[in-house]
């Protein structure tokens, strides 16, 4: 069986300019963060970051944008980040605004092959514009593409040898949907345990999603 461990060091060499990258957490709550540190001292630039928010300059994916190696972010939010609206205003990065639900399922509909989601949120707003109005029985919807990226980097509570993972309360958050939706899944774990030691009924994202396991 293969071994799946490796470094935060050997994780971040992985992410690579111009990547499209997502990466888990809910104001880093249940973000990686040793894997980001250590995206940070690469110096790695250029970064599509995927993303329910921009968490904070010192925190979470905050640092990356901080420290200028994002150039395009797909979020709900950026209000607890003053780095993200700076750049964002001088225009140094530029974002795509999508609703925390419309956000989720793009992902989700990536992790399933669907060509999509039609839905109501947003119409009427700046979420709409260049994008595909779908009239379904006299009501508009919104035709909202999959969300896909070279690599997904998610936090997990525990992870058992070979990749099952579970979550502890919200750190799960987007965690187990973006395991769904990359080319390369680097998970880093709080705690491991043998195969075997995590109920079936916890696990929350399969081993066959997960390529690299980073203990923290």
């Amino acid at each position: 069986m293969k071994n799946k461990f490796i470094s935060a060091e050997e994780a971040a060499s992985m992410v690579k300019d111009g990547m499209t990258v997502m990466i888990g957490g809910f104001l880093a709550v249940g973000s990686p963060t040793s894997i980001i540190n250590k995206i940070v001292e690469s110096g790695v630039k250029n970064l599509t970051l995927i993303c329910n928010d921009t968490a904070f300059p010192d925190k979470g994916v905050g640092l990356l944008v901080a420290n200028k190696q994002v150039k395009h972010i797909i979020t709900s939010h950026i209000g607890t980040n003053p780095s993200t609206i700076e750049q964002f205003n001088n225009k140094e990065i530029s974002i795509e605004f999508s609703p925390q639900g419309n956000l989720i399922e793009r992902i989700r509909a990536a992790g399933a092959g669907l060509g999509g989601v039609l839905t109501p949120t947003g119409i009427g707003t700046i979420v709409q514009e260049g994008k595909q109005i779908v009239n379904v029985d006299g009501i508009d919807y919104i035709l909202e593409k999959p969300l896909h990226a070279d690599v997904a980097l998610i936090g997990a509570s525990v992870s058992d040898t070979i990749g099952n993972l579970t979550y502890k309360g919200s750190s799960q958050n987007f965690n187990p949907t973006m395991a769904t939706a990359a080319k390369l899944v680097i998970v880093e774990a709080e705690e491991v345990v043998e195969m075997g030691q995590i109920c079936p009924d916890n696990v929350r994202t399969q081993s066959i999603f997960v390529t690299h396991i980073v203990k923290k």
